[in-house]
């Protein structure tokens, strides 16, 4: 389930931001990890009993409202609704209903969707069933009491979550290689998933926003079976510019936990944004191998050193992303696309690949000898051994004297020491670091 997503809609403030920050805990971040990764606190991960979703904080809705920054909020709420497996439609028990309740109310029932209704604010259960009454008549089902402010029944209501999302586990396909293919709207990913296809399978528009689920298209080539996840667009026309780039990253999100490997798409006439750093960021958080496409790459002015000035600049702005490689392609004449593929195929293999701890303890000790570890007031780390715990990413555990002592710029030279000897081009390098006991 960890592709679901829950929304979270109401009027200004029910408690909304309290509630999410309750669940994701100290209002954490999807996108975070190491310095200079973008952090987007739009949306948080949300883990219970083994199930994991995607939490969606929206602003409050207003009805009816001239205001431009208002009439942008309820747009963003509304995305939300369109993206979400399940709805928590949040009231105030303190208030009781308002009109604007009602409102919302009407528009959630011509959503389709799963809606809990929790009265949030309810901090006296006595009265608990006696206010759940009143809001019985906005039609929503049963209500759920709760105070995300001091946690009460919070465990309730996220049983009542994972019971309401939908099964979405898959029979992987062992032969077919899952590709998410991600990037901001309007970056040519319809474009590319239809040169691969050799047909215009995917509505291909300039209108950002014209596709607006993610669709998955199997394809042979080169005798390689892939499956590409495509995320172009997620946006009607109608939208509003700010609405595409505040909630466009959600379908990328669910494409990128699915797959086996992240095509992530840069526009090169427009270089490295924001929104670029942000969906590179959730791939690389959850360890998912990557491949970096500079799309559009034959309408730019270019000379000899044209190509090493890009990739500087892209390694400079998502220093994160340094493992990563790089191709220059074209969507639309097709130029370096079997390159992209070609390290598609080969950053998947390298993610998998063991190390064996032998061999791995003889690089890190040498390593060591070439440049001592960290020390602190006289102590210094001692690195007793390695061993490599994972695939997919490559995950190593270190145990040592003094784990707090482990600089990340000290860890930050021994993953580029792994890299140099064993490559894992590509794919993020995990560390656990641990005190030998």
């Amino acid at each position: 389930m960890s592709d679901s997503v829950v929304a979270i809609v109401g009027r200004p403030n029910v408690g909304k931001s309290t509630l999410f920050n309750r669940f994701t805990g100290q209002r954490k971040a999807i996108v975070e990890g190491e310095p200079n990764v973008t952090r987007d606190r739009i949306y948080g991960e949300v883990e219970w009993l083994d199930n994991n979703f995607i939490l969606v904080d929206t602003g409050g809705i207003e009805i009816n409202e001239k205001d431009i920054l208002k009439q942008k909020t309820k747009k963003q709420a509304e995305i939300a609704m369109e993206d979400s497996d399940v709805i928590l439609f949040v009231v105030d028990g303190r208030s009781g209903i308002t009109s604007l309740d009602e409102e919302i109310a009407n528009i959630l029932r011509r959503t389709n969707k799963e809606v809990i209704l929790v009265i949030n604010k309810v901090e006296n259960y006595k009265k608990a069933e006696e206010i759940k009454w009143e809001f019985y008549s906005l039609g929503m089902g049963d209500p759920i009491t709760i105070s995300a402010e001091h946690g009460k029944n919070t465990g309730d209501l996220l049983d009542l979550i994972v019971n309401k999302l939908p099964d979405t586990e898959e029979e992987p396909d062992s032969d077919t290689m899952d590709i998410a293919v991600v990037g901001k709207p309007n970056v040519g990913k319809s474009s590319l998933v239809n040169y691969i296809l050799g047909q215009e399978r995917v509505i291909v528009s300039d209108i950002p926003g014209t596709t607006r689920d993610a669709i998955d298209t199997v394809v042979e080539y080169n005798e390689l079976k892939y499956k590409l996840i495509d995320t172009a667009g997620l946006r009607r026309k109608s939208r509003v510019k700010e609405s595409v780039e505040y909630y466009s990253n959600i379908r990328s999100i669910k494409a990128i936990e699915r797959s086996d490997a992240v095509l992530m798409m840069i526009d090169a006439l427009e270089g490295v944004t924001e929104q670029d750093k942000k969906i590179a960021g959730y791939a690389h958080d959850h360890g998912k191998p990557i491949v970096i496409a500079v799309n559009k790459w034959d309408l730019v002015e270019k000379d000899n050193k044209t190509m090493d000035e890009f990739i500087d600049n892209i390694y400079y702005e998502m220093k994160f992303l340094n493992y990563a490689p790089i191709t220059f392609i074209s969507a639309i004449t097709g130029v370096r696309v079997k390159e992209a593929l070609e390290l598609l195929e080969y950053v998947i293999e390298q993610s998998s690949q063991r190390v064996k701890t032998g061999v791995l303890n003889e690089v890190i000790q040498e390593a060591v000898q070439l440049r001592q570890p960290p020390s602190k007031k006289g102590k210094s780390v001692k690195i007793y051994y390695a061993s490599q715990t994972g695939v997919k990413p490559p995950v190593f555990v270190f145990f040592v004297n003094e784990p707090e002592l482990m600089h990340f710029a000290y860890e930050r030279y021994l993953k580029n020491t792994i890299r140099e000897a064993f490559g894992f081009l590509g794919s993020p390098i995990i560390f656990k670091i641990k005190q030998r006991t």
